[in-house]
């Protein structure tokens, strides 16, 4: 595992993004393990939340010019992050996000901040897909700005586990929209990352129970 991954995963945990325990998903599923975004509650954490992703960019997408998109409410300052960090390397990117509810006076609409035009490519920057069910409310009204292409989408983790499917509900996305999914680590990093401790023993076995029920196969 790359050394930056190590570091990103200790990162959610000191910041209290990463906890485990007993939790219930928005699938109804109970899990041992939970990565809330809105833990990040410092400047100095979601700086560093931006650089991770930044690097996470710049690995899979190189110096692509696109506009990046945060889904309100939690996506929002993750794009924020993402676009500092990117434009302190040098490349400096677009964000927009939106309203849940469409502003009725001013210069109305849901979209705040850039206005993608024809032909542009819009990153989604999410933090985690459990179900898909955010990245499809997005892709509605994604869809909806004249030829705008979704190039790709960034997350935190990835959790690995079933969507409608056998499929990761990750894959389901890929496949439902073409375009790809890049995690910064799936749950088998963080795995690999707590079995560095033996104090972590009974956290990997139930996260490895757990996975052996619903995780997905690919």
């Amino acid at each position: 595992m790359e050394g930056y991954k190590k570091e990103f995963i200790s990162f959610l945990e000191s910041a209290g993004v990463l906890k485990f325990g007993d939790f219930t998903a928005k699938s109804g599923r109970k899990i041992p393990y939970f990565i809330n975004a809105g833990d990040i509650k410092t400047g100095a954490q979601i700086r560093n939340l931006g650089r991770f992703y930044a690097k996470s960019y710049a690995e899979h997408l190189g110096n692509k010019k696109a506009a990046l998109f945060g889904p309100a409410y939690k996506g929002i300052p993750i794009a924020v992050s993402v676009a500092s960090a990117l434009a302190e390397n040098g490349l400096d990117l677009p964000f927009f996000f939106n309203r849940k509810e469409a502003k009725d006076h001013g210069e109305g609409g849901v979209i705040v901040g850039y206005s993608p035009k024809p032909g542009d490519e819009v990153v989604i920057v999410e933090d985690v897909i459990t179900a898909g069910t955010a990245i499809r409310e997005s892709m509605e009204l994604l869809g909806k700005l004249e030829g705008v292409k979704v190039a790709a989408c960034l997350i935190m983790v990835d959790r690995r586990e079933k969507g409608r499917s056998e499929l990761s509900a990750m894959k389901e996305i890929e496949q439902e929209f073409g375009f790809p999914i890049y995690p910064v680590v799936d749950v088998y990093d963080i795995i690999e990352y707590l079995e560095g401790n033996p104090e972590n023993a009974e956290n990997v076995a139930r996260i490895r129970n757990y996975l052996s029920v619903n995780g997905a196969k690919i």
